[in-house]
C-alpha cells in the first residue's frame, strides 16, 4: 500500500479483501510518514513502537487495520498520560484503556500514540505546529491529532471540544473535525473539564472517514449520500452575529452557499434572536465554574505549575456563584429548546463560522475559539468542511450544525455536498 492521503478506511478494507496489501500496510506508512515529518511537526507525545502492531480479533470490524491517534487527555492502559502539562503531571499507564479505545480496539482499530493536548485542554499551547506553515498555530487543544491527520501521519485521530477545540484546529489545519452530540460517545476515561460539555469527536482526510468512524463507535446504520441536496434548508448564521467577519471567512461562507446551492439546497439567512450572541457570555460562565471543580485537586497541588490563562480560569470560576452558574445553564437550555423549533420547522442544517480567519501566525497562543462557544453549549453536533483556502492558500473551513441528535443527517447531508462538489 503506497503512503496516500487519496485513500480512505473503505478503500484499504477493499484492497486488504483483495489481497492487494497487507492489514498492517497502513500502520507501516504511518510510521514513515511519521519518521518524515515528526521533527518538523511535532504532532506526537509518545509513539507505540514500531513492533506492536496488533489487532484484536473479531468479524465485521469497521476500522481493522486502521491507525489512530488518541488525543492525551485520554487514557490508555499501554502508553502514559500527561494531559499536556508538560510533564509536572504523568500517568505512566491507566488501569484499562479508556471506553472510547477499547470501542475502537473492537472495531479493529490500532491505537499508533498519543498526540499532543494543550494544558488540560485549555489554552497553554503544546509544542505542534501547523503542517501548512510551521510558524503558525493548529489550534487547540487537538492540535496534535488534527496536525497529524493534516501531516497525513495517520488517517484518523481523536479530540475534545469544550469550546472550540475539534472545529478550529480543523479549520486551521484543513481537515474534517466532527463534534456530534454531546454524550454520544461515552468520556469515560478521559479527563473531565467542564462535563456538561465536554465531547469526543474525531479528524480524518475524508468526509466518509468520519461518517464510518460514526457507525463504528456507535452501530448506528452505513451514513450514505443523499441522491442530491434538493428540498434540503440551509440557514447562515454565525454566533455571535455582532461582529465583522474576516474576509477570508466570509468568502468561505458564500462559496460554501453556492456549492450548496448548486447541489439542490436552498441557503437563505437564519434570523436568530439576541439571546443566542448571548451564548457566547453563558459558555464562559459554565466553562468556568466546571473546570473550577472539576481540577480542583490539580489546582491545589499544581496551581503554580499551570499556565496563566488556566489559572485565571479557575479563579474565575472559584469566584463564580451558583445562582450565575444555574442563570446561564437555564438561558442555554431556553435556546436549544428554541433551537429544536427552528431546525424542525425553518431550516434542516445551519452554515457557521468555524474560525476567525486562516491560522494566526506564532506558537504561543492556539486562536480564538469565539465562533464556536455557542453551539458548543447548546450540545448540538457540528462538522469542519474544510472546503476552502484564503491568504497564502491557508486553510478557511465552515461548519455544518444540526439540531440534537441528528447527527446521522447533518454527515449524509454534508458527504453529499462533498460527492456533487469534489
Amino acid at each position: 500500500m503506497t503512503d496516500s492521503v487519496d485513500d480512505t478506511i473503505d478503500t484499504f478494507r477493499a484492497r486488504v479483501a483483495r489481497g492487494e496489501c497487507e492489514e498492517l500496510a497502513w500502520w507501516h506508512a504511518c510510521q514513515a510518514r511519521i519518521e518524515a515529518r515528526e521533527a518538523d511537526v511535532q504532532a506526537w507525545e509518545c509513539l507505540m513502537p514500531a513492533t506492536s502492531s496488533t489487532i484484536l480479533p473479531g468479524a465485521g470490524q469497521l476500522l481493522r487495520g486502521v491507525p489512530v491517534g488518541i488525543k492525551d487527555i485520554i487514557d490508555t492502559a499501554e502508553m502514559p498520560t500527561t494531559w499536556g502539562t508538560g510533564g509536572y503531571l504523568v500517568s505512566p499507564g491507566a488501569v484499562v484503556d479508556a471506553a472510547v479505545v477499547t470501542l475502537l480496539k473492537r472495531q479493529g482499530a490500532m491505537p499508533l500514540g498519543k498526540t499532543v493536548s494543550t494544558e488540560f485542554a485549555y489554552f497553554t499551547p503544546g509544542k505542534t505546529r501547523n503542517p501548512h506553515d510551521l510558524s503558525r498555530t493548529p489550534g487547540g487543544s487537538s492540535s496534535g491529532s488534527a496536525a497529524a491527520v493534516a501531516a497525513g501521519m495517520v488517517p484518523l485521530a481523536l479530540g475534545t471540544q469544550t469550546a472550540g477545540s475539534i472545529i478550529r484546529p480543523a479549520s486551521y489545519c484543513g481537515v474534517f473535525g466532527f463534534k456530534p452530540t454531546v454524550n454520544t460517545v461515552s468520556f469515560s476515561g478521559i479527563k473531565a473539564f467542564a462535563p456538561s460539555m465536554d465531547t469526543l469527536g474525531w479528524f480524518a482526510r475524508h468526509i466518509e472517514d468520519i461518517c464510518t468512524t460514526f457507525t463504528a463507535l456507535t452501530r448506528a446504520d452505513p451514513i450514505e449520500a443523499l441522491p442530491d441536496l434538493g428540498g434540503i434548508r440551509v440557514g447562515l448564521r454565525s454566533l455571535p452575529g455582532d461582529r465583522a467577519l474576516d474576509p477570508d471567512v466570509a468568502q468561505a461562507l458564500s462559496s460554501t452557499a453556492s456549492r450548496l446551492e448548486q447541489a439542490g439546497a436552498r441557503v437563505s439567512a437564519l434570523p436568530l434572536d439576541t439571546r443566542y450572541d448571548d451564548l457566547v457570555r453563558h459558555h464562559q460562565v459554565v466553562l468556568a465554574y466546571e473546570a473550577a471543580q472539576t481540577l480542583a485537586s490539580e489546582f491545589q497541588q499544581h496551581g503554580e505549575e499551570m499556565g496563566t490563562r488556566l489559572v485565571e480560569l479557575i479563579e474565575q470560576g472559584l469566584a463564580t456563584s451558583y445562582a450565575e452558574y444555574r442563570a446561564s445553564l437555564l438561558a442555554a437550555e431556553a435556546c436549544r429548546q428554541a433551537l429544536s423549533r427552528v431546525l424542525a420547522e425553518e431550516v434542516d442544517v445551519i452554515l457557521a463560522a468555524s474560525a476567525p480567519g486562516i491560522a494566526p501566525q506564532g506558537l504561543d497562543a492556539t486562536g480564538d475559539p469565539i465562533y464556536c462557544r455557542a453551539w458548543t453549549l447548546l450540545g448540538v453536533p457540528c462538522l469542519n468542511l474544510p472546503l476552502n483556502t484564503g491568504q497564502e492558500g491557508l486553510p478557511v473551513g465552515v461548519q455544518l450544525i444540526a439540531d440534537r441528535w441528528q447527527d446521522e443527517r447533518l454527515l449524509s447531508i454534508a458527504r453529499t455536498l462533498v460527492a456533487a462538489t469534489g
